[in-house]
């Protein structure tokens, strides 16, 4: 198959000015406007489109579960910035990935292909580095996915030993146990991503109603029974546990709390292949999930901060998670508390069957392009189901192979899985530069706008939003205490160190020479020449 051939201007194959590029290939070919987008880039169909914009969403939202989120590692944002620091913290975290967002959409409307962010970057870039770009792109994409999923299992997993050490002070949740618990997740996932796998849209749609649902379930009963704080100790209480100096620095550390909860906004972008008319239900998506999630996270970060009670008590709680402690100070009892727990620990479950669904799409996208070892078996699809399983495999085995590592360590497991913001924000990084320089560099008339695109306000948006991505990489970096030991290193800027060394090594020894970008697999120059 021959690497796909791109014009001047960085497009595939024949250049079209002026439309919409999904409204010249449906009114011009006899098949459906989605096949002839991917025959556009070189592309043919190979799995079976049965997600609409509601199990899209579903996905999204419970990817980044944002409320939940926003509980389970509440740790570091107390430490550093406080409950005020928490509440502006959050908004400017939304507003960043807002920016994100509208950035994402423009690229994911005009190019709906499952690699997302590598084939962003490996069509927009300047052709003198789009090859190299979109191979390091590729993989720190699926190293954040996978970083994600493992996080998402891992979360998982403690939090019902939290559960366990709330309801038995006795318990010791050895770390062995809390891995055994993690590929009990995992092994859940991989059931729902095989057997039920045809279900999956169904089953998303469902979980949707799960998350909306849950969130009252906390929210209520937390607001209801537990005492609340004046307005003046949650807007006006900055704390600055972590002894960073300035006070404006340990804010800025802080962030990474509420950066984490809406790292996962790409999810719609990598199944871009499964999804009906996808050029308009990725940025609708995109756009409906983080105002959603952001509505709720937001909520439930204020009922939380008004009904905060003992926050010594709530860090030094032996659960792991301070959240347990405040429910159990609000309700006054292990069973309210216990039962406001389950309720988080059955998303954080959910949660990882959107995680493997999509890092398995993304590694399959990547490998279809020679860009992975072993490519020419995770590339394959099973005819019978119309899934990835080879990608699905490996993503599983992985996790397991990881989740060993916390036997040993968690401070070493921990390692891996910290860098899920700053490998999540350097993928959107690398491709929003690219689109950037793609503005700048060429005439709107022959940019190949999908859709959603967002007009003078764009330039301003992408700009906006690639600075907000360079801070959240930066401090992704930063340790939560000024004073550093083994244990509270921040050992993720080491380890994507590593990734991104691994990644140029393989490039030079072996990517460069199989890798050439983007593939062709079917004729797409037959449809443009009917125009």
């Amino acid at each position: 198959m021959a690497a796909l051939s791109l014009n001047e201007n960085g497009y595939p194959m024949k250049d079209v000015s002026g439309e919409s590029l999904v409204a010249e290939l449906s009114t011009e070919v006899p098949q459906s406007q989605d096949e002839a987008v991917l025959a556009y880039y070189g592309k043919r169909q190979q799995l079976r489109r049965n997600f609409g914009l509601l199990s899209v969403v579903g996905l999204t939202c419970t990817i980044l579960i944002t409320w939940e989120g926003v509980l389970s590692v509440l740790e570091a944002g107390l430490l550093n910035g406080g409950p005020s620091g928490l509440i502006y913290g959050f908004i400017f975290a939304w507003a960043g990935s807002i920016m994100q967002v509208l950035t994402m959409a423009e690229m994911g409307s005009m190019i709906p292909l499952a690699g997302g962010q590598y084939n962003w970057v490996a069509i927009l870039a300047p052709p003198s580095c789009s090859k190299f770009l979109s191979y390091l792109t590729g993989w720190i994409t699926i190293i954040a996915w996978q970083a994600g999923l493992s996080t998402g299992a891992f979360l998982g997993g403690t939090l019902i030993q939290g559960l366990l050490v709330l309801n038995n002070p006795d318990y010791v949740p050895y770390q062995w146990q809390g891995t055994l618990l993690f590929y009990a997740i995992i092994a859940l996932g991989l059931f729902v991503n095989t057997y039920l796998g045809r279900l999956l849209p169904k089953i998303e749609a469902l979980v949707l109603i799960v998350h909306i649902c849950g969130f009252f379930a906390i929210l209520i009963p937390l607001v209801y029974f537990a005492p609340h704080v004046s307005a003046g100790d949650v807007f006006q209480n900055f704390s600055n546990i972590g002894g960073w100096s300035p006070s404006g620095l340990s804010f800025f550390v802080g962030l990474t709390t509420s950066m984490l909860t809406f790292t996962g906004l790409d999810a719609a972008c990598h199944i871009a292949e499964e999804i009906e008319n996808a050029a308009v239900v990725i940025p609708r998506s995109m756009f409906i999930s983080v105002i959603l999630n952001g509505v709720l996270g937001f909520a439930m970060l204020l009922a939380l901060l008004f009904c905060l009670g003992d926050l010594a008590d709530a860090l030094a709680t032996t659960t792991g998670y301070p959240f347990i402690e405040i429910f159990y100070q609000a309700t006054g009892s292990n069973a309210g508390a216990s039962a406001m727990t389950a309720v988080i620990i059955v998303t954080f479950i959910f949660e990882v069957f959107g995680l493997l669904a999509t890092a398995s799409r993304m590694t399959w996208a990547f490998a279809r392009e020679q860009g992975l070892p072993f490519s020419s078996y995770l590339a394959r699809v099973e005819p019978r189901t119309f899934l990835p399983l080879w990608s699905i495999g490996l993503m599983v085995i992985i996790s397991c192979i990881l989740a060993l590592i916390n036997i040993g360590s968690t401070t070493a497991f921990n390692a891996f899985i910290s860098l899920v913001i700053a490998a999540f924000y350097s993928t959107f990084l690398i491709s929003a530069c690219a689109l950037l320089h793609k503005r700048l560099t060429t005439p709107a008339s022959e940019m190949h706008w999908g859709p959603f695109k967002l007009g003078r306000i764009g330039l301003p948006v992408n700009i906006i939003a690639i600075l907000y991505s360079i801070i959240g990489i930066f401090f992704s970096f930063w340790p939560p205490t000024m004073t550093v030991t083994a244990q509270t290193m921040n050992w993720s800027v080491a380890v994507f160190g590593g990734v991104i060394v691994f990644a140029i090594i393989f490039w030079f020894a072996h990517g460069r020479k199989v890798y050439t970008g983007p593939i062709v697999e079917i004729d797409g120059n037959h449809i443009l020449n009917k125009m």
